[in-house]
């Protein structure tokens, strides 16, 4: 009888935006499927149909969702109808130019992380609601800027060629924007969910830290520039894995810098401006949490995706073993915290070695191993 109430008020609490919210959503998933279903298998056409529910239910739970995939559909739309079908008028049409084709608006984006980190700081260093007002804008803009270079990208890579087109998850340059995305919209989620923004000057500097990289190498490399996939990666498991990999790699970041601010404020540093170590501690857990699950999915549809590619599920690739390293990192922390209670400056300091880890196989093996992962190679 219990759950049938708590069932029940869940859908009682839906207003009529959510019912149009997700009417929206199943109207443009169907729109693409008559669209482009034919040049689509089985699985993709699966993951597309789904993207309507999944959404809504994210939606419906978190409400500023809503309003993102509303402005990003609206953005992204507008800026495929400039197009008009071709990349050369990318430098001509005034909104492609400066806002919204993929590069101006993945720099919108890079902009919108470094002032929002700085507006931040100020808050806290302040004691500034207002900063940390602006700072959380800031961060809000930098995500609507980010997914829709992202969107615009994966328009953009059809343009230059049916062979060439695909989601853009497949290198460096795009899995660091997906990383700033993710690991800012997590933070973003916690922010309101317990009511404050003084952890933003520190996520936001991991988040910094991914758009100075992307920057160095966008210039370094051309790795702006739209290439064709390997064979490796002409996979539909590349549009659930890495997706899936770098929710992980996000959290985990969070839950480090979380990690900081919570050492900081235990050894008496800026205490009075942050949250409660309990906040802190459980912040920190439900990142790993999340993150480890999200992680483990990655990991199996990693296998699942190497037999089909390679022939075997697992081979001792660089990058698997590091996966493996970070996997039972986080699951030996997650152990101590169930089973032994681990709490305070040790869990801390183990979320922020962590990130150590998680850099290391993230980035630090496309620098000095090689192996059949290496698709983004410095």
């Amino acid at each position: 009888m219990e759950t049938s109430l708590t069932y029940q008020s869940y859908w009682k609490r839906l207003g009529a935006f959510d019912w149009l919210y997700a009417l929206m959503l199943s109207a443009g998933a169907l729109y693409a499927f008559k669209m482009y279903g034919a040049h689509m298998d089985v699985y993709e056409e699966a993951i597309l149909l789904l993207s309507a529910p999944t959404f809504a239910v994210l939606g419906w739970n978190w409400k500023p969702i809503r309003a993102l995939m509303i402005v990003l559909a609206i953005l992204s739309l507008f800026a495929i109808s400039q197009y008009a079908g071709s990349l050369d008028l990318a430098n001509k049409k005034f909104f492609l130019k400066y806002l919204l084709s993929s590069q101006s608006a993945i720099l919108w984006m890079s902009t919108f992380f470094v002032l929002s980190t700085l507006f931040y700081w100020g808050g806290l260093i302040a004691r500034s609601d207002f900063g940390a007002a602006v700072g959380s804008g800031l961060c809000w803009a930098a995500v609507v800027m980010g997914f829709t270079g992202l969107l615009v990208r994966w328009y953009e890579s059809y343009l230059i060629g049916a062979d060439v087109g695909h989601i853009p998850v497949s290198n460096l340059y795009e899995v660091f924007i997906l990383f700033s995305m993710i690991t800012a919209l997590f933070y973003l989620y916690y922010e309101q969910s317990y009511g404050t923004r003084q952890l933003g000057a520190f996520v936001l500097l991991v988040i910094s830290a991914a758009v100075a990289f992307l920057l160095w190498y966008t210039v370094s490399r051309d790795a702006a520039d739209i290439q064709p996939l390997v064979p490796a990666l002409q996979s539909w498991w590349m549009k659930i894995h890495v997706p899936a990999n770098f929710i992980g790699y996000g959290t985990f970041s969070l839950a480090a810098m979380v990690g900081v601010a919570y050492l900081l404020k235990s050894k008496g540093f800026i205490s009075d401006r942050l949250p409660s170590l309990a906040v802190l501690d459980d912040v920190m857990y439900k990142a790993i949490a999340v993150g480890f699950a999200f992680f483990t999915i990655a990991t199996i549809l990693g296998a699942l995706w190497a037999a089909e590619a390679w022939g075997g599920y697992w081979s001792w690739d660089p990058k698997e073993t590091w996966a493996l390293i970070v996997w039972l990192n986080y699951a030996a922390w997650l152990h101590m915290r169930l089973m032994k209670g681990l709490r305070g400056q040790v869990a801390a300091w183990w979320a922020v070695v962590g990130l150590l880890v998680t850099t290391f196989a993230f980035l630090g093996v496309n620098m000095f191993l090689s192996g059949l992962h290496s698709y983004g190679a410095l």
